[in-house]
């Protein structure tokens, strides 16, 4: 048998090698280099994480990356996912079922990490939801926190310039979605950036962080006692403000989710906040499901069409 197609091969596989081994120049950020840490196929596409230095948060910072078979022949719409409360950037791209429909519609996701990792901050480690794992998508202002506690800027500014400048991804066609404390994330990420984002999906998202335990705990730990502050990070705060282009936003609850019935989530006080400002919101309570990621898998189908309509507009 000739070696050629081997050889062909081998030199694709290289040059593939070499496009994500390179570094990134803006006039924002500091030049980063990518270090691939895994890569598994993934129906036809690549299921990849990669570690950086990042710029904003001053610490190492895991980031997974799917890429669709489209991605070997063009540039990519892109879906941001923001996970929850405790997760890394592992437990949506192994849990999710994700990579079937990305593929199918030709978009990449991005999954980062939840927060700042390893920062040797006094108390980062002593509590599941805040510090380590619980960032909450905010720019800290508290001094202890301020200086790594940026996950505000680096989902919104910092990781859009990485993807952009090292992988086949067309920044004009970005879409955010996320999980819990990720749904926040996702929401307060659409309605600060009005048109940034073409469309904006969550899960069980915790909606009005102001008036839940969670949302206070963080909010005073990171931006201190100065309720106003606390403002600029609350969803239904947010989308009584919101003047833009309009956002069609899809959200689904499991009804048996024990944080909605703790008190946590709150999605009525953002659905009658969107209501009132005439800002259409898809709210699906789902009889039968919990918090978990079962919960996310059985919908998260929906959701990646939900994106891929504006996305492939």
């Amino acid at each position: 048998m000739s070696g050629t197609p081997f050889l062909t091969a081998v030199a694709r596989i290289i040059t593939r090698h070499k496009l994500y081994n390179i570094r990134l120049h803006t006039s924002s950020y500091t030049a980063m280099a990518l270090t691939q840490v895994s890569s598994n196929k993934c129906f036809d596409g690549f299921q990849k994480v990669f570690e950086h230095d990042s710029t904003e948060l001053k610490c190492k910072m895991r980031f997974g990356i799917y890429l669709p078979p489209k991605a070997e022949s063009g540039k990519c719409p892109v879906l941001y996912w923001l996970s929850g409360l405790t997760c890394t950037e592992q437990n949506f791209i192994t849990k999710a079922g994700s990579q079937q429909e990305a593929a199918e519609h030709g978009i990449i996701i991005v999954c980062p990490d939840t927060s700042p990792r390893g920062c040797n901050i006094e108390g980062e480690d002593e509590s599941w939801d805040f510090g380590t794992g619980a960032g909450f998508y905010v720019n800290a202002t508290e001094d202890q926190w301020k200086v790594n506690y940026r996950m505000y800027s680096y989902i919104t500014e910092e990781l859009p310039h990485l993807i952009s400048s090292n992988f086949p991804a067309d920044s004009e066609r970005m879409s955010i979605s996320g999980h819990s404390m990720g749904g926040h994330g996702a929401l307060i990420c659409a309605l600060k950036n009005p048109g940034k984002y073409k469309s904006v999906s969550a899960f069980a998202p915790i909606c009005n962080p102001m008036q839940c335990p969670w949302g206070q705990k963080a909010f005073n730990g990171y931006l201190g006692s100065d309720k106003s502050k606390w403002e600029s990070y609350d969803a239904t705060v947010l989308v009584s403000a919101y003047s833009g282009p309009q956002l069609d936003i899809l959200i689904d609850q499991g009804r048996d989710d024990q944080f909605l019935a703790a008190g946590q989530l709150l999605p009525d006080n953002f659905i009658a906040a969107c209501t009132e400002k005439k800002i259409p919101v898809v709210f699906r309570l789902q009889q039968g499901y919990d918090h978990s990621y079962y919960f996310v898998c059985s919908f998260i189908s929906n959701h990646i069409k939900h994106h891929a309509k504006y996305l492939n507009a």
